[in-house]
């Protein structure tokens, strides 16, 4: 992660002290065995990417080590980070931080709370704020309703929202403020997704205890399969690539043949897949206990993505994203408030939404576009958006349901995620390609977001 170091090189804790990966104890992940990225890691670009992030700050944390499995994203990540907390914008650099520790502490991810609090010190930030949000001033604290809305329900943001934070007083945001403390919201709580769904582990000097819950034994299989998984579990899911596979080529041919479906019937699926989306619930079986470090940043603790199972209750209105797009709304009003930021965003999105190495586990030669697209828009789906040109058909046949409640949690309840659920989807799957679905909800769950703040930005200006 782009922390610490010089402004635009790669991160670390702290100068000095870098120690090799492998003298590390248990990895940089919980999920995925050490052997894999360190295997993974002799690739060229990512070996230099690394050695780069060594050289600069004498260790390569852990957040980078997982995502460098895909160089060409980590690359426009650094990139995008580095922006955010180290060059010029309208908000001091403490203050960044300190939005950073807000964030991730709405999904108990004591590993970004942690880091965020060393770089708030090593910048100035006052050693006060960070006995909890009630030290914070009063401009930083009327953040949290805000915070807490985009990290669970964002289509809740409204223009009055941002009303509020910019009317005129002592407390008060400027437009440009604003914008940059809402891509640093979205950014971490995004990110905390990622720490969560790669069982990103604590670094070994890191006094923030861990990003995830205490982890199970480690998986020393690759593929990416489930330790208990005998004879009949390895033929089963050998089984379950080759159905995907042959679900994809079916849906290529039959897209030729639907030209004729109508808008109605578009909207109809969006709609039945939305509503089978509130069935796919996490497991409650997770020690949800917060650390005090995380807890004395969160102010109204049980609020959360709204749990649409129980009768009665409705699921996200719909937003139709033809209505508001990033391509033609959100990145020209953050580039107009906060230059080059909208630019590098941009660059993000697309790198990972076509993202590619044309392999499908032990397959090559694959065209995956249908499958990054039927991620992608699913977990836009979880948060309302719908797509009037896209089948939502496609997301029930390529995506199994262990994925689907995969996504789910990591995207909606990050902080329930297990080892368990990372196992038991995609099972005869590379960790490298279980982390690109990582990156895809990652960058998806903060696009969303961003749009449900921008066009409440968009509202309140006209």
């Amino acid at each position: 992660m782009l922390l610490a170091g010089s402004p635009c090189r790669p991160p670390g804790l702290e100068d000095g002290g870098g120690k090799d990966p492998r003298e590390l104890g248990g990895g940089p992940s919980t999920f995925i065995p050490l052997e894999e990225i360190l295997q993974e890691g002799a690739v060229s670009s990512r070996h230099q990417l690394l050695i780069e992030a060594f050289v600069s700050a004498g260790r390569v944390d852990n957040i980078t080590m997982v995502m460098g499995l895909h160089p060409e994203y980590l690359s426009s990540f650094w990139k995008t980070q580095c922006l955010l907390l180290r060059m010029d914008g309208p908000l001091p650099y403490h203050k960044r931080h300190y939005i950073a520790i807000m964030a991730a502490a709405r999904h108990q991810c004591s590993y970004l709370v942690g880091w965020h609090m060393g770089e708030f010190l090593q910048v100035g930030g006052n050693p006060a704020w960070l006995q909890g949000l009630h030290c914070a001033p009063r401009k930083l604290r009327n953040l949290n309703e805000i915070n807490k809305l985009l990290a669970h329900r964002p289509w809740l943001v409204t223009k009055e929202h941002i009303e509020a934070l910019l009317k005129t007083g002592e407390d008060s945001w400027s437009l440009a403020e604003l914008v940059q403390a809402l891509v640093l919201l979205t950014h971490y709580h995004s990110l905390a997704s990622f720490v969560f769904g790669c069982g990103i582990n604590p670094e070994e000097d890191q006094d923030g205890g861990q990003g995830c819950h205490p982890p199970s034994p480690h998986s020393n299989s690759s593929p990416a399969s489930d330790d208990s998984m005998g004879g009949s579990g390895a033929k089963d899911a050998m089984q379950e690539v080759e159905v995907l596979m042959e679900r994809m080529k079916l849906l290529q041919e039959s897209q030729l043949e639907e030209d004729g479906v109508t808008q109605e019937e578009m909207a109809t699926r969006f709609e039945l897949e939305k509503t089978e989306s509130l069935l796919v619930a996490p497991s409650d079986n997770v020690d949800q206990s917060l650390q005090s470090n995380v807890l004395c940043f969160v102010e109204d603790p049980e609020f959360g993505y709204k749990d649409f199972t129980r009768r009665g209750e409705q699921a996200p209105p719909t937003f139709r994203a033809q209505d508001y797009t990033w391509e033609d709304h959100g990145y020209s009003l953050i580039n107009r408030l906060y230059p080059d930021v909208g630019q590098l965003l941009d660059e993000k999105f697309q790198v990972v939404y076509n993202l590619t190495y044309n392999t499908i586990a032990m397959h090559c030669g694959v065209d995956t576009s249908m499958l990054r697209r039927a991620i992608w828009n699913y977990v836009h789906c979880v948060f309302g958006i719908r797509y009037d040109d896209y089948n939502y058909g496609e997301v029930n046949q390529l995506l199994e349901r262990s994925l689907k409640i995969y996504i789910k949690t990591v995207a909606c309840y990050p902080e329930k995620t297990t080892k368990r659920t990372y196992t038991q989807f995609w099972r005869q799957f590379k960790h490298s390609e279980k982390v690109h679905v990582n990156l895809l909800l990652l960058e998806a769950r903060m696009q969303a977001a961003l749009l449900y703040a921008l066009r409440a930005v968009t509202r309140y200006m006209t």
